[in-house]
């Protein structure tokens, strides 16, 4: 017992922080729990319906699983190119817009001019929200703009690779990085010039769309569904192809040992064109999702996004595409959940402390030492 015990008092000395964590920790449970029972300690406790928290949790998981989906194509990136991509956010506005513009041309088509539906614009009488596709109004409007979001992405990203990064690959890492940056300023003015700067609403409003599910009183709507679906489905074909195809064992190779790959002769440009049409084209899904998620749409949604999807990456582990699915859930759920404790305004903080803390602890990520796969 006496050992045990000095054992304990070694490891919280040797690293204060774990033991800082740790108290918040149980703090923190013991607030919930007091909240959840009606039961005010003075600063602790206080009223929490069960249904806020289970709405607070579901809410996270579907933000967390479009976050992660997005992280997948940055981690790729950074594990078989070795740069962090800073453009990769506006990836993820490109396949919002382009998405969303095909959607409304197939679901408004004669109720607005072309260009008004392709540009998601409000026209004569018609404004976006009117136009605006449902999944069950309009399912092949919705499908059909998901598809188009990752094609289009996918094609940009080879675009740029072609344009900015492949006549630099030889260079640093730091150069790459700078590059990227100056991408996504090109990028993200375009859209501004081509689609105009303010937030419009896209998705139309159906009722008796949203399903509730009893003990926890969750209300979940049809496209939380429709991008429960999407993230797993892409996540699961992923997974397919990193651990059970060519491209996939190259992919981890590339990743592994870029040396040793070309040498036992991996087409290491096939790999890389490879890389930026599956992350880019994840990027624009990602995107595509986030507004039907939310409703709205803005030129620099995405540049906002890429903070929670690098704190994602960071979190779960940099290099591991795994990582990034389990630190984008945890991310979104420390992201809706905060609110308890905290204004809606800081949520964002709340999740760059959660990120933060991994790197105090364990600077590898929960996923350290595994790239790509």
């Amino acid at each position: 017992m006496g050992t045990t015990d000095s054992s304990f008092v070694d490891s919280a000395r040797a690293r204060p922080g774990l033991l800082f964590v740790a108290l918040l920790g149980v703090l923190l449970l013991v607030d919930l729990a007091a909240k959840l029972a009606g039961v005010g300690l003075g600063p602790i406790g206080g009223a929490l319906s069960v249904d806020r928290l289970g709405s607070n949790l579901w809410n996270g998981i579907v933000i967390g699983l479009v976050i992660g989906l997005a992280g997948i194509g940055l981690s790729m990136t950074y594990s078989i190119l070795s740069f962090a991509n800073f453009s990769h956010g506006d990836l993820v506005s490109v396949g919002a817009f382009t998405g969303w513009g095909v959607a409304f041309l197939i679901a408004g088509f004669g109720e607005a001019s072309v260009r008004a539906l392709v540009t998601v614009r409000d026209a004569g009488n018609a404004s976006p929200g009117d136009i605006g596709a449902h999944i069950l109004t309009t399912p092949g409007a919705i499908l059909v703009g998901l598809v188009a979001a990752f094609l289009v992405t996918a094609l940009l990203a080879v675009g740029l690779d072609r344009a900015f990064y492949k006549p630099m690959r030889d260079r640093d890492g730091i150069s790459l990085l700078i590059a990227s940056i100056g991408a996504a300023l090109i990028v993200r003015y375009l859209l501004q010039f081509g689609y105009g700067s303010g937030r419009r609403g896209v998705t139309a409003s159906v009722e008796q769309s949203n399903l509730a599910f009893g003990p926890l009183g969750l209300s979940v709507n049809a496209h939380e569904l429709t991008i429960l679906v999407a993230a797993v489905g892409l996540m699961l074909a992923m997974h397919g192809m990193l651990q059970h195809t060519k491209l996939g064992t190259a992919m981890r190779a590339m990743a592994d040992n870029k040396d040793l790959a070309l040498i036992t002769g991996i087409p290491a440009e096939r790999v890389v064109t490879a890389t930026w049409i599956i992350g880019g084209g994840l990027a624009g899904a990602s995107g595509y999702l986030y507004v039907l998620l939310r409703g709205t749409i803005q030129f620099d949604f995405g540049w906002l996004l890429l903070l929670l999807i690098f704190a994602a990456v960071i979190l779960g582990g940099i290099g591991s595409v795994y990582g990034a699915i389990v630190g984008g859930l945890v991310i979104g759920v420390v992201f809706t959940t905060s609110t308890i404790w905290i204004p809606s305004d800081f949520n964002q903080a709340a999740a760059f402390a959660v990120m933060i803390t991994m790197l105090l602890l364990r600077p590898e990520g929960l996923f350290g030492g595994v790239s790509t796969a």
